[in-house]
């Protein structure tokens, strides 16, 4: 009887493992990775800042972790960084030929600057009926407190060893020439924002100033060639993969304190730093 038991147990642990097992030539139902990148992008690991070493590992599992069917990035980014915007762009077009993967952008509320910059590194961008899209140029903002130690009887002492050491020191008066250099600087990261949209967008984009900074909402973004049409990720996806389309999400992984709702003082002056460029396309 004991032996009879057993037995039964046997051939039902048996049953369970075969079931387990994977039934072949059953075609499983597409998988599409689901980046989200939602913040501004400055390099370091401040709050929810987006840069290329915070969000290599995550990006590298999205296009590796199985077969996905495509990569979709969801973003909501007022800017920041041209450099990261870059550094994040280049790891997911790498990625996306090496394992010819199809990647699909997807905005929310903005992708200006940077944020747009990010959304060119899909062959399609997605837009919301109300979404913020452009803002192709290069932003340098700062204070003058020289009339302002001077009310106070503050002296400003400096002492460099180069001529260009101080420049655009906000306790001096501005100097033409510090700013003729800044121009320069910011015409030669223009240019490479510019190429970078051309390259990408190629002969969809309209004819007409596209480039000056400008911002353009929803529809008005497509018919600029900025994007390529109204819609939003899970919809969207099932439309071209089916409905049985599984949508995989990455996302970074926030630390203990975040999680309780805790933040350390770096943190909330990250945070009063990202409304701020939120705030300036009322957001």
């Amino acid at each position: 009887m004991h032996s009879s038991g057993a037995l039964v147990h046997a051939r039902t642990n048996l049953y369970i493992a075969l079931m387990r097992l994977p039934i072949p030539f059953v075609k499983k139902p597409p998988a599409v990775a689901v980046i989200r990148l939602n913040g501004t992008i400055a390099a370091g690991s401040r709050g929810n800042t987006l840069n290329d070493a915070c969000l290599a590992p995550l990006i590298e599992r999205a296009f590796k972790r199985g077969k996905p069917a495509a990569v979709a990035l969801v973003i909501n980014s007022p800017g920041g960084s041209p450099v990261q915007s870059s550094l994040i762009t280049a790891r997911i077009r790498r990625l996306a030929e090496e394992k010819d993967v199809k990647v699909y952008a997807f905005v929310e509320d903005v992708a200006a600057s940077g944020g747009y910059w990010l959304a060119c590194a899909a062959e399609e961008i997605w837009v919301d009926a109300s979404s913020i899209v452009g803002s192709i140029g290069v932003i340098y903002a700062s204070f003058g407190f020289q009339d302002l130690i001077g009310k106070y009887g503050v002296e400003r002492r400096v002492h460099t060893a180069g001529k260009s050491k101080s420049m655009l020191d906000p306790f001096h008066a501005e100097n033409p020439d510090d700013i003729e250099k800044l121009k320069g600087w910011q015409t030669q990261i223009h240019q490479a924002f510019i190429n970078h949209v051309q390259t990408a967008r190629g002969g969809r984009l309209a004819e007409g100033e596209l480039f000056t900074g400008d911002v353009w909402i929803g529809v008005t973004s497509v018919k600029m060639g900025l994007a390529d049409g109204i819609g939003h990720v899970v919809p969207k996806m099932k439309e071209i993969f089916g409905d049985k389309v599984r949508l995989i999400p990455y996302g970074p992984k926030r630390g203990l304190f975040q999680r309780l709702g805790a933040r350390l003082a770096t943190d909330v002056l990250t945070v009063a730093e990202e409304r701020a460029a939120f705030a300036r396309f009322g957001l």
